[in-house]
């Protein structure tokens, strides 16, 4: 997963045609940390239809703020520059639960790029 460390790499990447999945994160947050053992294979799992981006909200807080990041970690999917759907609270995400909106978000994505 690339890790974003700037806004205007956030920028780039979330103007992407193909569907880019931003995971906000910081290293601090213990919720992060239970996602990061499964992750790389969910990224593998996804990689030929999604880009997965992590963007870590102690580095890039401007950015967090403006997408209205209040809980971590947060899934937010976009493509073209366009916000397409988010999976934000301050629970615990499973990978189940990942993955159900990573699907979710595909079908967006799909109904969209018809």
């Amino acid at each position: 997963m690339d890790k974003i460390s700037s806004a205007a790499e956030f920028q780039v990447a979330i103007q992407s045609p193909r569907l880019t999945i931003a995971v906000f994160k910081a290293d601090w947050c213990s919720d992060c940390k239970f996602i990061d053992p499964f992750m790389p294979e969910v990224e593998t799992k996804y990689e030929d239809r999604l880009t997965l981006v992590e963007v870590d909200v102690d580095a890039v807080g401007e950015v967090s703020q403006e997408q209205n990041i209040l809980g971590i970690p947060s899934f937010v999917a976009y493509s073209d520059g366009r916000e397409l759907v988010r999976f934000v609270n301050k629970l615990r995400k499973s990978r189940e639960e990942i993955e159900n909106f990573l699907d979710r978000a595909l079908e967006v994505y799909q109904s969209i790029h018809k």
